[in-house]
């Protein structure tokens, strides 16, 4: 089944999900050539092992609480925000059921 994407113009809630975190999944929100957006779910317990992303890359933690690994350990909480490099190695550990925002900008 193909994911549906966000139209131009169109309204997305990212409040938090609060109760309804732990069984939500990932949901892919918009991709084209030079953008992509992700509400990207993370389960308590979780590591996204070290990978590269060849854009730049931004994490907004919406709501919960991870461990993002790149040369030292980041916390991210709820409202944290950060920028990475493209091509900067990173890891995700969920410490908490955990849902961010991620963007990713291609040349």
């Amino acid at each position: 089944m193909a994911l549906k994407h966000l139209k131009p113009g169109e309204v997305m809630q990212l409040r938090p999900l609060g109760s309804a975190l732990r069984t939500s999944k990932t949901s892919a929100l918009v991709k084209s050539d030079r953008f992509e957006a992700v509400r990207l779910v993370i389960p308590a317990g979780t590591v996204v092992p070290s990978h590269q992303v060849k854009g730049f890359m931004t994490l907004f933690c919406l709501e919960g609480f991870v461990i993002l690994g790149v040369d030292r350990e980041i916390e991210l909480r709820a409202g944290d925000w950060i920028y990475l490099e493209r091509g900067s190695p990173h890891s995700v550990r969920a410490v908490d059921d955990s849902a961010l925002l991620l963007t990713i900008l291609f040349d």
